[in-house]
């Protein structure tokens, strides 16, 4: 983490480099992987159908991605640094359009887990190095605005993602939504041969090996304890020790990084109120967003009935309402402060979760949309004033470990959400669905193990299946609600008498 904090020695003249056309690139890149993350989202029902995957696993295609993505995002920014972004670029691009090429083939649930984690590993090199690319290559004039513009595409390309992958399964199945994922590392490989510069710190420590490791081995270990513990049960002995071994290794990494000399992560960071406060609202801002798209796109798709595109042009209400309320923070901040600020937008998106959470099979869109506005305001008024807590908590010489953190938190906080609210609903619907003793063993399994299997049989087993999603969903907007609220009050006590505003 440290390389992250150096100064490019190794980049090109600043006349030399053609600043719009590199900027339009790197958020070509950009937007590629992090659209990826939210766009599969609007396939799943599609994929449950032909590919009969679980519950469980439709979870595993989705957070395969996000667990691969956010174990390697520190170590692969650092090989970026170290080696080249450029470098890393091209390589992340590849892999990302190589992987997406391939699972336009897969005809297995097990062959779209596979190949989700290959596309994680390769949008763990893209994303860091489009940031480093910027800040590493241009002045100081460019680099404010290639910033601001870096910024709004990676906040917005989550939604964008949907309402695209929405559009192209109106046409086509849902491998095309991983052929939009090819064509986007084409013209972005293609743009970065032929105008991203090389950069790199050649004098950048080693690359930490054994704490990404341990970083990985922790999260796979927690992630899949989550997922899994619906079929095993949550108080077995394999849940609990998986949940416990992964606790243990995070917590050895914690202890190893602290002896490094240049640790991929220093943890001593979080010792400043103001970044952990602002990391802690990151993490659970996206742990119960990411969760919770996860969730609605299927009860729109599967139990409302509603197609792709019109799923996907539901959510547009909370970007509507999270664009303003952004722009509007940075002046509550000035005037309120960061602590009144952010604790008023988690608040906020508790709220929206709790009146999300009272869906069932028949609610008019009206109460859906009731819950988006505030919960896209919430984020816009809480992610403004968390994300420049990080960076402000942090001397100039290490805002690059400021950035690092931020999209960690992001990363992190998106697969755990995943795995922690998928998991809640299959628990609640495999305990709730009643099917009685008229169907086949083999046809109650599949529908037990998958709402898309239960929805496609109709008649009374969709009803059943409707009733007991709904259930699950209910538990589950109300466990984010919890969430959200619990870091709301971190929030504020640890923010209490930090950065207040000028009287």
């Amino acid at each position: 983490m440290t390389s992250m904090t150096r100064p490019s020695v190794k980049s090109p003249a600043a006349g030399a480099v053609r600043s719009g056309a590199v900027t339009a690139v790197v958020c070509v890149a950009l937007a590629a992987v992090v659209a990826a993350m939210s766009s599969l989202n609007v396939a799943l029902p599609g994929i449950a159908r032909a590919t009969h995957a679980s519950q469980a696993q439709l979870a595993w295609i989705i957070d395969a991605y996000s667990l691969v993505f956010a174990a390697l995002l520190l170590p692969a920014g650092a090989f970026g640094d170290r080696y080249g972004r450029r470098l890393a670029l091209l390589a992340g691009l590849s892999v990302f359009g190589a992987g997406s090429a391939v699972a336009m083939t897969a005809h297995s649930a097990a062959e779209l887990i596979a190949l989700r984690a290959v596309l994680g590993l390769g949008a763990a090199l893209v994303m860091p190095a489009t940031l480093s690319t910027i800040t590493g290559t241009f002045a100081s004039g460019q680099r404010t605005r290639a910033v601001s513009v870096w910024a709004a595409v990676a906040g917005g390309a989550a939604i964008l993602g949907l309402l695209t992958s929405g559009l192209v399964l109106e046409v086509w199945s849902w491998p095309s939504v991983f052929g939009l994922n090819v064509v986007l590392a084409a013209v972005a490989i293609a743009g970065t041969l032929r105008f991203v510069p090389e950069s790199a710190d050649p004098h950048a420590p080693r690359l930490d090996v054994s704490g990404a490791l341990l970083a990985v081995a922790g999260m796979v270990a927690l992630v899949y304890s989550i997922i899994e513990a619906p079929g095993h049960g949550w108080l077995s002995a394999r849940t609990l020790a998986g949940l416990a071994g992964g606790i243990v290794v995070l917590a050895g990494f914690v202890l190893f990084e602290i002896r490094r000399r240049n640790p991929l992560l220093d943890p001593r960071v979080f010792a400043r109120r103001g970044l952990s406060a602002g990391s802690l609202s990151i993490f659970a801002q996206f742990l119960t967003f990411f969760g919770f798209i996860f969730l609605v796109l299927q009860y729109l798709q599967l139990i409302r009935g509603d197609s792709g595109l019109v799923s996907a042009v539901s959510m547009l209400p909370m970007a509507a309402a999270m664009m303003p309320s952004a722009r509007l923070a940075p002046a509550l901040v000035a005037r309120l402060g960061a602590r009144v600020t952010c604790t008023a937008g988690l608040t906020l998106m508790a709220v929206a979760f709790i009146v999300l959470a009272q869906l069932t099979g028949t609610s008019g869109y009206w109460l859906l949309a009731a819950g988006l506005v505030p919960l896209g305001a919430g984020m816009g008024l809480a992610m403004t004033p968390a994300t420049s807590g990080i960076t402000a908590a942090l001397p100039a010489s290490q805002q690059g470990v400021g950035s690092a953190i931020n999209d960690l938190s992001r990363e992190v906080g998106g697969a755990v959400g995943i795995a922690v609210m998928a998991s809640i609903l299959t628990s609640t619907y495999q305990g709730n669905l009643h099917l009685g003793h008229h169907l086949p063993a083999a046809a109650a399994a599949q529908a037990r193990s998958s709402v898309a299997v239960a929805a496609h049989l109709g008649g009374a087993v969709a009803a059943h299946a409707g009733t007991a999603f709904a259930d699950g969903l209910h538990l589950a907007l109300l466990v984010a609600a919890g969430l959200v609220a619990t870091a709301a009050i971190a929030v504020a006590a640890l923010l209490h008498g930090h950065g207040r505003p000028a009287a």
